[in-house]
């Protein structure tokens, strides 16, 4: 049941933001794989058009992400705010540090000067090693996927709830393995981390968009 500070502006605001994500993160699975496809070796950087679409669906993407955990926050009992109040700080920390990453990408990284520094590639392209990519997996990784653990608990009561923590628990623990990826700088067992923030959470913030229409009554 929800907290008693969940009203109905935060049950619509919830339900669409959710919604909304579930599509983007759908939009953005296919380029993935479709970037992915197009790779003439598995250890190259996707290329545009689909490395831009990309970049622009994260931008987009994440201050929504983050009103749908405001909306769990509220949405959570008083015992559990502590759980989702944590949650939806890391996934804030994510917004941040992602949305940081890709905009200077999007941005900087295209200037024709940059194109000729030595040191560009080590702080600006997503081929490892490199300082953007290492913060873009700690924002996945690590943050993303304690937020997903975090908010797991808070989901207790009811078939759908249960199917969303559970949810959450397998995105979180995916994402988790990605950081295997890092002391071993085998970025195709990072991959493991992707399935759990890209394939996994399509049918996690669909299935929590239903649990806050559920709460309309």
């Amino acid at each position: 049941m929800p907290g008693e500070k969940f009203g109905w502006r935060h049950r619509i605001a919830g339900m669409a933001a959710s919604w909304v994500t579930s599509a983007l993160l759908v939009v953005y699975g296919i380029t993935l794989i479709l970037g992915l496809i197009s790779l003439k070796s598995p250890n190259d950087p996707i290329a545009d058009p689909y490395f831009t679409l990309m970049e622009l669906l994260i931008v987009l993407m994440m201050p929504i992400m983050v009103l749908v955990m405001a909306a769990l926050h509220y949405y959570a009992s008083p015992e559990s705010s502590l759980y989702s109040l944590m949650a939806l700080i890391m996934m804030a920390i994510t917004a941040v540090i992602t949305s940081s990453v890709h905009f200077v990408i999007l941005t900087v990284s295209r200037h024709a000067e940059m194109a000729v520094m030595s040191w560009t590639s080590i702080l600006l392209s997503f081929k490892w090693p490199s300082i953007a990519y290492s913060l873009d997996i700690l924002a996945w990784d690590w943050f993303f996927a304690l937020s997903m653990l975090l908010a797991a608990p808070i989901l207790k009561s009811g078939r759908l709830e249960i199917t969303v923590r559970s949810l959450m628990i397998a995105s979180g623990f995916l994402s988790l393995a990605g950081l295997i990826g890092v002391p071993l700088a085998d970025m195709q067992i990072r991959m493991i981390g992707v399935i759990g923030y890209a394939v996994v959470t399509p049918f996690l913030f669909l299935f929590l968009g239903f649990v806050f229409k559920r709460s309309m009554g």
